[in-house]
């Protein structure tokens, strides 16, 4: 177990230790207990205090890989979302998943790693500030993990426009694997905050006693951020799309302005290359082998060659 508070009655914001735990949670008050999913003391202690939870609901919180979801259970829910993942030497993308069982008296939390927003939210109830119902806790708890979502994505926004005015100003061919890179995030992070933006969704249709209208409302604001965020993610991914093609263009075209150069100096030393290699001929009778003079008269003629050539070719609009 890593912490227990009670949020509601006499020891309403302190941390419980001991069989205050189980026998609060068993109580009329609520309280919040927060487990890690990896010890096996944790489903012990899961099927002993919520007895009343099917198999599949306790695997459910306990399992190894999880999606989002919303599932009601009588008047409790099973919710399972995710959070940004700021541990140390972990991907921002890489989410860490937080599974809850919640009914109106208690809120079971379960994840095998640490998540910011649920500290954020401990350190709340314990200066007096916490939620006092389910309701307001599943509210405040969506509502910091959207905060640090939308952080990120910020993130990503800013990245992409430093991307895109490093293109602009100095394209160069090693900017192609930050954006791969920052576009590879981007689809990851999508994929995950997809789900949960449906599922929080489902949520607002719940029939769940401990939610008012005020929650609902509150809700209503959390899933229209996770959409709005989800549109960003889409919008980001077409930008980087885009500045990866246009970067290729202007690789491309640099490529083909030099080929180009090299092609027209190629066609101009084509016929003075021949004249040189067939006056370099060692035989008899060629033309001004006894004369002092015609290694002179040979250089004028290609350099007379050469400038009709360049002529020419400014005439055909080659350069």
């Amino acid at each position: 177990m890593h912490f227990a508070i009670a949020l509601s009655g006499e020891k309403a914001g302190l941390e419980l230790h001991g069989k205050d735990i189980a026998r609060l949670v068993d109580a009329a008050d609520l309280a919040w207990v927060h487990m890690r999913a990896e010890s096996q003391d944790t489903r012990d202690w899961i099927e002993t205090n919520l007895s009343y939870l099917d198999r599949p609901a306790i695997d459910a919180l306990l399992a190894e890989e999880t999606r989002p979801r919303i599932s009601e259970i009588g008047q409790g829910a099973l919710i399972i979302l995710r959070g940004v993942n700021h541990n140390e030497g972990a991907d921002p993308e890489d989410m860490v998943s937080i599974r809850l069982w919640v009914d109106a008296n208690r809120i079971i939390s379960v994840s095998k790693r640490g998540l910011k927003s649920v500290e954020d939210l401990r350190n709340r109830i314990l200066a007096g500030h916490g939620p006092d119902r389910a309701g307001v806790f599943v509210c405040a708890l969506i509502d910091r993990l959207n905060t640090r979502i939308e952080s990120f994505r910020h993130r990503l926004d800013e990245g992409t426009d430093q991307l895109e005015q490093l293109v602009i100003e100095t394209p160069l061919q090693e900017q192609r694997r930050p954006i791969m890179e920052r576009r590879l995030q981007t689809i990851i992070f999508r994929r995950y905050i997809t789900p949960q933006r449906d599922e929080v969704g489902h949520l607002l249709q719940a029939t769940l006693s401990w939610l008012t209208p005020e929650d609902l409302r509150h809700l209503h604001e959390s899933h229209n951020n996770l959409k709005r965020i989800v549109e960003d993610l889409d919008t980001i991914r077409e930008r980087l799309q885009i500045l990866k093609d246009e970067l290729a263009s202007i690789m491309g075209d640099r490529l083909n302005k030099n080929m180009y150069i090299l092609s027209v100096f190629t066609a101009l030393f084509l016929p003075l290359g021949f004249l040189t290699g067939l006056f370099g001929i060692n035989l008899g009778g060629m033309p001004g082998a006894g004369s002092s003079a015609a290694f002179w008269v040979f250089l004028a003629a290609l350099a007379l060659i050469a400038s009709l050539q360049a002529i020419l070719f400014r005439l055909m609009r080659w350069f």
